[in-house]
């Protein structure tokens, strides 16, 4: 089955070599959380971090935030001990970084199975170079297991030799790539970072982008631009009400035998219907980690 729908507007990489960073990131609003061991880690610290964020995540207090540990790739002198130590560390999930063919995602579960993985311990897939993007379909369906995907932007644009601009045009075909092989396989999509954290405007214009891309949410470099990818990537007032509208008049329709259902003079169909629950639904599990 695919992940768990939650929300997941802003999820925050953090450095699995700063303790203190994983400290903090108990009491941030964020809906998920990165616990990365590739990137954000020297390659001298690298084992060090390895255990500091297994450590972190089996001590629990995270509340009701996504977890996901990223590993490095297994290309590296790292990443099989990676995938090992994550197998049973507690996450939820575990994101592989430059994921190019089927054959990387079952390499990785294999050696997250064999280390004693549990059944629901998703394996979530770094898109960030041009083979990634146009083999989207098939590491989207490599397996059930597979949790969700999440663009790299920062690489792809180096990879595609193309520049990183506001209107993000360049990588447009790459983003809706991505977003059509999660939603054909029902997993998670999360756009990529925005670097520039002076520039508010333009990450909120980042943010509503990628809202009408299709994203569930964006992956975020610092706690600062998490309040503003919560506000935008999370249903308004008056969506909610509208989607609460629609199913109220939809079920009384159906319970008097009416064929026909017009809500606002708009023609409301089944397909209507479902989409204002999965709205509803997000923002009532919104409120409860809110209250969390």
């Amino acid at each position: 089955m695919p992940a768990p729908i939650r929300p997941r507007r802003s999820v925050l990489y953090m450095p699995g070599s700063n303790a203190r960073a994983l400290e903090k990131a108990r009491g941030l609003a964020a809906d998920g959380l990165i616990l990365d061991l590739e990137d954000a880690v020297a390659p001298n610290a690298k084992e060090e971090a390895r255990t500091q964020v297994c450590e972190a995540v089996r001590a629990g207090g995270y509340g009701k935030r996504e977890i996901l540990i990223r590993t490095n790739g297994l290309n590296t002198p790292w990443g099989h001990g990676d995938l090992v130590a994550a197998a049973k560390a507690g996450a939820d999930g575990v994101l592989i970084p430059k994921v190019e063919s089927a054959d990387a995602v079952r390499q990785a579960l294999g050696i997250l199975d064999m280390a004693g993985a549990p059944a629901d311990l998703y394996l979530w897939c770094m898109m960030e170079t041009p083979r990634a993007m146009l083999r989207a379909e098939e590491i989207a369906s490599a397996s059930d297991r597979i949790g969700g995907l999440v663009v790299g932007t920062s690489d792809l644009a180096k990879e595609i030799q193309a520049a990183h601009t506001p209107q993000r045009l360049p990588m447009i075909t790459s983003l809706s790539l991505c977003v059509l092989a999660a939603r054909a396989f029902r997993l998670a999509v999360l756009d990529g970072v925005y670097l520039d954290l002076q520039d508010e405007a333009g990450f909120v214009h980042a943010c509503v982008q990628g809202v009408e891309l299709g994203f569930d949410g964006k992956t975020l470099i610092h706690p600062k631009q998490i309040a503003a990818a919560n506000e935008a990537f999370a249903p308004n007032l008056d969506e909610v009400a509208q989607a609460r509208k629609i199913i109220a008049a939809y079920e009384g329709a159906t319970r008097e035998g009416k064929g026909v259902v017009v809500v606002d003079g708009r023609l409301i169909e089944s397909l209507h219907v479902v989409e204002a629950k999965h709205v509803v639904n997000i923002a009532e599990m919104i409120d409860q980690m809110a209250a969390a």
